[in-house]
């Protein structure tokens, strides 16, 4: 996966990289036991500052998605915290469905995205 910062976006740049990441490992580009770039590596790739990128991957590594190791970097880790992953998943979720009942979306047409979006992740059910 080739990582792209959008500079004209609203959304912060450590945000942009840590979504990217995440996706990345939804969609199996990135397996357990995988390296990402170094801090500098990364920032030279994409063209932000270190700090930036240390910030992604210091999110990253709180919400259990990382962990750096000394001699390898920043290393694709997954802790399963599926109790706490399920009550921030609800609360993101309260504020999406809200909005989207503000907008008329039905609860049909939000199931019918919902599926389509995890169609794309690999594994199991």
């Amino acid at each position: 996966m080739w990582f792209t910062i959008d500079f004209e976006s609203e959304e912060a740049y450590y945000s942009q990289l840590c979504n990217q990441v995440i996706l990345g490992i939804a969609m199996e580009q990135y397996k357990e036991g995988d390296t990402l770039p170094s801090v500098r590596q990364m920032a030279e790739m994409i063209g932000i500052n270190m700090h930036t990128v240390n910030k992604a991957y210091s999110i990253l590594k709180q919400e259990g998605y990382l962990k750096v190791d000394n001699r390898r970097g920043a290393v694709v880790s997954l802790d399963v915290d599926k109790l706490r992953a399920m009550q921030e998943l609800q609360k993101s979720l309260s504020v999406l469905l809200a909005k989207c009942h503000c907008k008329n979306i039905t609860r049909d047409e939000v199931h019918a995205l919902i599926d389509e979006i995890y169609d794309n992740y690999g594994g199991e059910d």
